[in-house]
């Protein structure tokens, strides 16, 4: 796997935060127009997000020098199920099915913004604790930025929308205003989910990407149990099935298969930092889609999300620019 620097790694996980930011908006689609709850669009996810990378893969390892493809074939689709790909394939499934859950109860704006929120503070603490990485002042500035936005974005005056949901949306996420404490601790358990794969992954970062594609595997397979008892499969539609292919294809292939790479580069606290770019894109969805309006307050929560985006990026630059 060739090298991956630090400035191309902030580009990897800036591709990687605004795919992400659609991801919730596709999910909460999927359960309005495709009938599925919330273990079935994280099922069919990892199912499509792993295929995807299986073609992707193929063709990849078909470009190659003809002498190379069956090495490449063999080392990159082998499917070696070893423990570090069924540790981050069950805690995608864990994460994941929550941050959907958390989606239903309490809308996307909310759940994203706590998941990706508290992401960073935990990876933080686990980077510190587990990985022994560094924490200078600029970082923690920036997780200063990143609480105050998610507090801002999560008062309870944050959202003056939350009740307004009606009609089909009503009866999609119930409502919004009953569901929002499940809601967020569903996010909550999201984010140490997110922040455990993030933290083993950058541990063990050689191969990223047989460990996202085995990853989806492993999570589809622990999920499929849960989404065939649920009904797992979609509505009869165009727009189901084109919605689940964007969901399979953009947030999670691409996303992903970004993320490992830029975790071969980049320092974990790094990484969950810049992720909070989806934060605010997915705000801005559930806003435009879904009707879910924020105030002055949220807004400023979102300035000073994106601010605490900046940070890490910049010094990763910086840090390019010396080597």
């Amino acid at each position: 796997m060739s090298h991956v620097s630090a400035r191309r790694g902030v580009f990897f996980m800036s591709v990687a935060a605004t795919a992400w930011g659609t991801g919730g908006a596709a999910g909460s689609l999927l359960f309005q127009t495709g009938e599925l709850g919330p273990v079935d669009v994280s099922f069919w996810r990892y199912l499509l997000g792993a295929a995807f990378l299986y073609v992707t893969t193929r063709l990849t390892a078909t470009a190659v020098r003809p002498g190379d493809v069956g090495g490449r074939r063999s080392s990159l689709l082998g499917a070696r199920f070893d423990r570090r790909v069924l540790v981050v394939g069950v805690g995608m499934a864990v994460y994941q099915t929550a941050y959907f859950g958390a989606i239903a109860q309490s809308g996307v704006a909310i759940a994203t913004v706590v998941t990706m929120g508290a992401t960073p503070l935990f990876t933080a603490l686990g980077g510190r604790f587990l990985l022994r990485e560094r924490i200078g002042r600029a970082t923690l500035a920036a997780l200063a930025a990143a609480l105050g936005g998610l507090l801002l974005l999560t008062g309870e005056s944050a959202f003056a929308g939350a009740s307004v949901l009606s009609g089909e949306s009503a009866v999609s996420f119930g409502s919004v205003g009953a569901g929002r404490p499940a809601g967020i601790v569903l996010a909550l358990v999201s984010a140490a989910g997110y922040a455990g794969v993030t933290l083993y992954s950058r541990h063990h970062r050689d191969d990223s990407q047989r460990t996202a594609m085995g990853g989806f595997a492993v999570a589809a397979a622990c999920l499929a149990p849960f989404a065939l008892v649920d009904g797992v499969l979609p509505a009869a539609g165009v727009v189901p099935v084109a919605v689940l292919l964007y969901l399979g294809a953009v947030p999670t292939a691409l996303a992903y298969g970004l993320f490992f790479r830029a975790l071969t580069a980049l320092n974990a606290t790094t990484v969950s930092i810049i992720s909070l770019g989806e934060a605010v894109g997915a705000a801005v969805l559930g806003v435009v889609l879904f009707g879910e309006r924020l105030t002055p307050m949220a807004w400023c929560g979102c300035a000073s999300l994106l601010a605490a985006v900046v940070v890490p990026a910049v010094q990763a630059g910086r840090t390019t620019d010396k080597d």
